[in-house]
């Protein structure tokens, strides 16, 4: 597994534009392709700033409410633009599932069940995400240890388990509004996510 191109994208930021690096990889163990995302010089830190993020095409292009992912996106995209650090975009719509999985289990949910239920009602398991070739993606770029920004313990204990120390774990915001109020209690309720809804903050939707 192996680096296999790298470009300069510039990315807006507020009133800024930030240059970032797109880096794609040969051989990930799922054949999907991941991007890392990098700002700054990454690779010269000993433990540099890293957000897993799961594609979600609704949240990070769409700007859905129903979900955080889009603000957590952009929350991460503003801290990595002032720290530093790498942004892993992996290609794992709906917990793995898939977009048009997702929307179904969006029906489902709208009848009142919730988002893991929904998921095992159409015959998946709470969640398919695969986080192996995050690891592979880092090691390839020479980064064996970091603070990871994640609410989800899950990412933590996979990383580790492929062979990246995560040093640190730091906690996304809560975005929380009327539309996802249901769906992040499930995922504290259910998955342990450690997200403080009683401390929620507005979502900056004009920052990306």
């Amino acid at each position: 597994m192996s680096i296999e191109q790298r470009a300069t994208v510039t990315i807006p930021l507020g009133e800024a534009s930030v240059p970032t690096r797109f880096v794609s990889f040969n051989d990930l163990s799922d054949n999907k392709e991941h991007l890392a995302i990098l700002y700054g010089t990454p690779e010269q830190d000993d433990t540099p700033l890293v957000r897993l993020h799961s594609e979600c095409l609704t949240g990070d292009v769409f700007g859905s409410q129903r979900c955080d992912c889009g603000e957590q996106l952009h929350e991460a995209q503003r801290l990595l633009a002032d720290q530093g650090g790498v942004l892993l975009y992996l290609r794992q719509e709906g917990r793995g599932i898939g977009l048009y999985n997702k929307l179904d289990a969006y029906a489902l949910q709208d009848k009142g069940i919730d988002t893991y239920t929904a998921n095992e009602m159409l015959g998946f398991a709470h969640d398919m995400r695969d986080f192996k070739p995050a690891a592979e993606m880092l090691l390839a770029l020479g980064i064996k240890r970091i603070r990871l920004l994640s609410n989800n313990p899950h990412k933590a204990s996979q990383l580790q388990d492929f062979g990246i120390e995560v040093v640190d774990r730091q906690d996304t915001g809560v975005y929380v509004n009327q539309h996802n109020a249901a769906y992040l209690k499930a995922k504290v309720d259910q998955q342990a996510h450690t997200i403080l809804l009683d401390q929620a903050r507005k979502p900056a939707s004009s920052e990306r």
